[in-house]
């Protein structure tokens, strides 16, 4: 007897469905897995033997084949038990059972319940994609999948709960479908601007960069507050779209970073690696390749603290990622891609010390040492960053005054303006911020007048830029524009841009 009950898998975070194909027959007990299945998945019969017999339904004494359709792709993980036990026992206590338009999903326990999974979301896109009515997964994923729209979604709980449903025997309550309300509300948990006292043009700076989606290069002395308006820039980005949120939940899920009472993602993501971090725990990678630290900061925040202490191969390998908005990696087994569309904030001190150019503090550095600091910063890489902006000392008075500065709420209202004009100018393109258009944009979009040209023209041969920073010049110059409420990009947008792209020539003039 031959059966099909359907699962689903991932390959990178797109999820593909998979057929479990299950024939058995003769009445000699023996079981054969086939279909490319990874380590865990040929464990599955001794769980799915225990679990059965746990649960006091009658497992079948027959050869039983199960392949995993298609058979040429990997399969890994846990979560085909469920599908593979149904495929199973289909000729016995299902016998009479409808299985059709339904996807079943989820690992098994020896006691017969059901376990979480990773990637639960990206499965259930894919399952609504092809057509099925119903997915069944654990009850620990329930509210993860409920954000898909167009199918029923069922938790369970245990096979006996499941089997139950399935013989008609008792109904269970469908999930309630929770979607793009949970975006109506951020979380209270985000650090607030307002916490940081001084530090005003950094600030102002951070607004331009949030608005753009610019990457940052924050550089000055030890406790001047470089993590601390990092930490905060989460506050003042524009809410999520639902389509954002969705993307960036699939990543997570993926991850098993998706708690069991979250769905969705409400809030961008913010990453802060640790300088210790591999090339591949950054970029992304393993024998069966994961999303790495960029690709979890997709629609939010990268933030490299200690920007300078980082392995100079993983610095030097974020520069595809940061200009094609994705990273592919290939392995024997095939090509996998992750986006990684992601805002890179860095923070780093101008030399070993800390103190080289400070005012209030002499710096203990050799010219050599200096130099051998600044140089783990690659010119392509300080190219690829729009914003480069000094962080200096806090005066006492500033310290010491009570008067409540400008909540992350008011500053985010102004960059959801700026975003507003960007997403109407870009529509139909995928493109919803400046620092996101491609060459081709730029000369269409980034219009100036005769007196900006003027500048440009100037700071071009005098500073010596590349043609890739005069491009993000005239990004950044757009934003600025676009935050004075300026279609035309003019000398003073020009200026202020040229301006945030200067502080490489102080610290790396002759490097």
């Amino acid at each position: 007897m031959t059966s099909v009950i359907k699962t689903a898998a991932v390959n990178g975070i797109e999820g593909f469905i998979v057929d479990a194909e299950c024939y058995s027959a003769g009445n000699f007990p023996k079981f054969s897995l086939v279909g490319l299945p990874d380590a865990a998945v040929r464990e599955a019969y001794e769980r799915i033997k225990a679990a059965v017999k746990s649960s006091g339904i009658e497992f079948p004494q027959s050869t039983v084949t199960v392949n995993l359709a298609p058979a040429d792709m990997l399969k890994q993980g846990t979560a085909f038990d469920l599908a593979i036990m149904l495929s199973i026992i289909k000729s016995t206590v299902l016998s009479t059972s409808d299985t059709s338009g339904k996807c079943f999903i989820g690992e098994l326990s020896l006691s017969g319940k059901i376990r979480r999974v990773n990637g639960v979301l990206p499965m259930c896109i894919a399952a609504r994609d092809a057509g099925l009515k119903e997915v069944f997964v654990p009850a620990g994923n329930a509210l993860e999948a409920s954000v898909v729209e167009g199918i029923d979604v069922y938790g369970v709980e245990n096979i006996n709960q499941l089997v139950a449903h399935l013989t008609g025997l008792l109904r269970m309550e469908k999930t309630a479908y929770r979607g793009r309300e949970l975006l109506e509300t951020l979380p209270e948990n985000i650090p607030d601007m307002s916490e940081v006292k001084g530090q005003e043009n950094v600030k102002h700076a951070l607004e331009i960069a949030a608005a753009g989606m610019h990457n940052v290069l924050l550089v000055g002395p030890p406790g001047t507050g470089k993590s601390m308006l990092a930490k905060r820039l989460p506050g003042i980005l524009p809410k999520m779209s639902f389509e954002e949120a969705l993307e960036t939940s699939r990543i997570q899920s993926v991850c098993g970073l998706l708690g069991k009472e979250q769905s969705l993602v409400t809030a961008r993501p913010f990453r802060a690696p640790h300088h210790t971090m591999s090339t591949a725990g950054l970029i992304g990678g393993g024998k069966f390749p994961v999303p790495g630290e960029i690709s979890l900061a997709h629609n939010g925040v990268l933030f490299l603290d200690e920007f300078a202490e980082f392995k100079k191969d993983a610095t030097d390998a974020l520069r595809q990622p940061i200009e094609d908005g994705k990273v592919v990696i290939t392995r024997v087994s095939g090509r996998t891609s992750f986006p990684s569309k992601f805002m890179l904030v860095c923070a780093m001190n101008p030399c070993k010390c800390g103190y080289y150019g400070s005012a209030e503090k002499k710096c203990t550095c050799s010219p050599a040492a200096r130099s051998a600091y600044l140089a783990k910063i690659s010119g392509p890489m300080l190219d690829r960053i729009d914003i480069q902006i000094e962080v200096s000392g806090i005066p006492y008075d500033a310290l010491k005054d009570r008067t409540p500065s400008e909540r992350s709420s008011e500053i985010r209202k102004r960059v959801e303006k700026a975003r507003e004009r960007m997403v109407k100018r870009y529509a139909g393109t995928g493109i919803f911020a400046n620092g996101q258009l491609t060459p081709a944009m730029i000369r269409e979009y980034c219009v100036t007048d005769e007196k900006a040209d003027e500048v440009l023209k100037a700071a071009f041969e005098r500073l010596g830029l590349s043609a890739r920073g005069y491009d993000r010049i005239l990004k950044l110059a757009k934003t600025i524009a676009d935050m004075n409420d300026s279609d035309i990009i003019d000398a003073r947008h020009v200026a202020q841009a040229i301006g945030y792209r200067s502080l490489d020539r102080k610290y790396w003039i002759n490097y």
